[in-house]
């Protein structure tokens, strides 16, 4: 957890290690829709809309940004969540990268956390039980066992309180959420403010801030599935991954981390050299097969945000750098997609996307050898994740 100020996104750190060569990656990048941006104050805009209302006839909205050099986002204020995320392939065609629905009511009749802020704590708690000063909170045990990215009614489902941001260098939607005290069985009441910005160096910036007036744990992050082909159409395994990270966590038989911390090198965990995603991908295990693992991401000392993952569709030539404050990032290849969810003319089957998830480690309010997720009063939860896209360079 960071209780020091965000970084903003006009201070960008790329940052490297010994054991994972980002600068020429980097190097190999071209923005999307590249070219002199002209009147960029203008160029920019982030518009509303009725998106629909829900059962109790609450108006959800739709916030749309864009930007000069065709990239397009769109988020409503139910869940938080990322609808739609269009950017330029290499032939400067715009194209959907994320899935997601175009109505309401799909939403509404059940999806996996598409696009959508997952808390008061994301991820897994084992058991759904925890103890802060020797008094035991039991919460929704609705992922077998343990608890999941906020139990029944997380934030995922929350209506939230949206205002538009315009400013020179950026356009976006700050949300607002207050979780009251006991709400999924979690302490204390909690106000959170969730902030997406668009750019011109195509840019998606969240900033998470939240203050709690009882000790709580905290562990917030965006839970998007990423196709940068065709937005779910086919599957992700020819997608590319590096991962700035030399360490995973290992996990039970009910996804809970064993403690461990586990280094990648000479296991089909290893993407610390850029790995399609299908490379190695029945080695994982499981059941369904597949990634659905916590990295630990190579952060020295002091540092805070960083270069975590970049992915490439080779195809397309879209590209995405992810950079983080958090010390972890959830890899999830989609393996609970059926092929019963269907949008845009793509039907959503097993490995049609890739979740990027940046987190602290699941079950760390359980584990005290993990990075602590407990936020006490008086103090501020800040974290900053930032979406770079962009055109790889052909090879």
């Amino acid at each position: 957890m960071q209780i020091s100020p965000p970084n903003s996104f006009k201070r960008l750190i790329l940052r490297s290690s010994a054991a994972f060569a980002f600068g020429a990656m980097t190097m190999g990048l071209a923005a999307c829709g590249g070219g002199a941006v002209l009147a960029e104050e203008t160029a920019m805009s982030v518009s509303k809309s009725a998106f629909g209302k829900l059962p109790d006839g609450a108006q959800v909205e739709l916030y749309t940004l864009t930007n000069a050099r065709g990239v397009t986002v769109k988020i409503m204020t139910y869940g938080g969540a990322i609808t739609s995320l269009k950017t330029p392939d290499r032939r400067g065609q715009p194209g959907e990268i994320q899935l997601g629905f175009d109505t309401l009511d799909e939403y509404l009749k059940g999806h996996p956390y598409f696009g959508a802020l997952c808390g008061r704590v994301a991820n897994r708690i084992a058991g759904g039980r925890f103890t802060i000063d020797g008094k035991s909170y039991r919460l929704a045990t609705n992922n077998g066992p343990n608890h999941l990215h906020g139990g029944e009614r997380g934030f995922d489902k929350k209506l939230w309180k949206a205002k538009p941001i315009e400013a020179q260098d950026r356009v976006g939607v700050e949300l607002g959420y207050v979780s009251p005290d006991g709400e999924e069985g979690y302490p204390g009441e909690l106000s959170t403010t969730v902030v997406y910005t668009l750019d011109n160096d195509n840019r998606l910036t969240i900033d998470y801030t939240a203050q709690t007036d009882k000790p709580t744990p905290i562990n917030l992050t965006n839970h998007t599935y990423w196709n940068l082909a065709d937005g779910g159409k086919s599957d992700v395994l020819s997608e590319r991954l590096t991962l700035n990270a030399d360490r995973y966590l290992p996990v039970d038989e009910s996804m809970i981390p064993t403690g461990e911390i586990r280094p990648v090198q000479g296991t089909p965990m290893d993407f610390t050299r850029e790995t399609a995603l299908g490379a190695r991908i029945e080695q994982v295990g499981g059941d369904p097969g597949g990634y659905d693992h916590c990295y630990v991401l190579n952060k020295q000392p002091g540092e805070t945000l960083s270069l975590a993952a970049r992915l490439v569709d080779p195809a397309s030539g879209r590209a995405m750098e992810v950079f983080t404050t958090e010390p972890a990032i959830q890899l999830y290849t989609g393996n609970f997609l059926d092929g019963t969810l269907k949008s845009r003319g793509a039907t959503f089957g097993q490995r049609h996307a890739v979740c990027l998830e940046t987190q602290h480690y699941p079950d760390s309010i359980n584990q005290p050898l993990f990075p602590s997720t407990l936020l006490k009063p008086g103090q501020t939860y800040r974290q900053t994740t930032v979406y770079r896209f962009a055109v790889a360079a052909d090879k």
